[in-house]
């Protein structure tokens, strides 16, 4: 075989195997994850508030949950981030929906706010939510968090709920660098909407994806449930 032909082998031959290369590397990235953390069960669902006159429940859905209040013209950039960053990104994921909630006395400023919003698409999987005062502190004193509601009785911060009603985040979330000082561990229970780089880089582009993959290995009956870390956060977090 001259050297011509050897070379055409070689060459032949790198081009077959190295695709199986890199999916043998990609294989334990995509099947040998770390779910997102349970940080709190048993959330209130919209159904069990006696104020709330909607169809939209949580359970059996992957929601993005936040709270607007009295105000909710007032969290605009917060909405727009959102959207922008998440549910414009996720919109086309089955059962995933955002859900806002609002003062039953703040419809006119919910109404500018949506207007506002729609500019940019609509919000087929967004919804808000009218509660009164003493049930909107009650659906927030079911989430696990050291935030509390303003005097309008909002927050910036946003909350992940399972379709098992579970709240889902970090039990630790720690950046490498801290890891490596020995800086001890802090969970991650909520998102910050106010923050770009936030939502970007850490609720979309690794926690939602990641409980995302975790129900399609459920659906196809390829998820470890062994693999989770089913802990509790004990006491009160950020």
């Amino acid at each position: 075989m001259d050297k011509k032909n050897i070379k055409k082998g070689v060459v032949l031959s790198v081009l077959f195997f190295l695709p199986v290369i890199f999916l043998l590397f990609l294989y334990p990235s995509t099947n040998n994850y770390n779910p997102l953390e349970v940080v709190k069960k048993n959330i209130l669902d919209l159904k069990n508030l006696s104020s709330s006159n909607t169809d939209i429940q949580l359970e059996e859905h992957i929601t993005v949950l936040g709270f607007l209040g009295k105000d909710p013209e007032s969290k605009f950039v917060e909405c727009s981030n959102l959207k922008e960053l998440i549910y414009d990104k996720f919109q086309g994921f089955k059962k995933f929906q955002v859900v806002m909630l609002v003062s039953k006395d703040s419809k006119e400023a919910t109404d500018r706010l949506k207007k506002e919003l729609t500019k940019y698409g609509e919000l087929k999987y967004w919804s808000f939510v009218e509660l009164d005062d003493s049930d909107t502190k009650k659906m927030f004193n079911s989430l696990r968090t050291s935030e509390v509601l303003d005097f309008n009785l909002a927050t910036s911060k946003v909350f992940i709920v399972d379709k098992e009603l579970n709240q889902r985040g970090r039990l630790d979330n720690r950046t490498k660098p801290e890891i490596e000082a020995d800086k001890g561990a802090y969970p991650l229970t909520a998102y910050n909407a106010s923050e770009v780089a936030q939502l970007k880089n850490v609720m979309g582009a690794d926690d939602l994806r990641v409980l995302f993959t975790e129900y399609r290995q459920k659906r196809k009956g390829e998820f470890n449930s062994a693999s989770r870390r089913a802990q509790d956060l004990k006491g009160d977090t950020n």
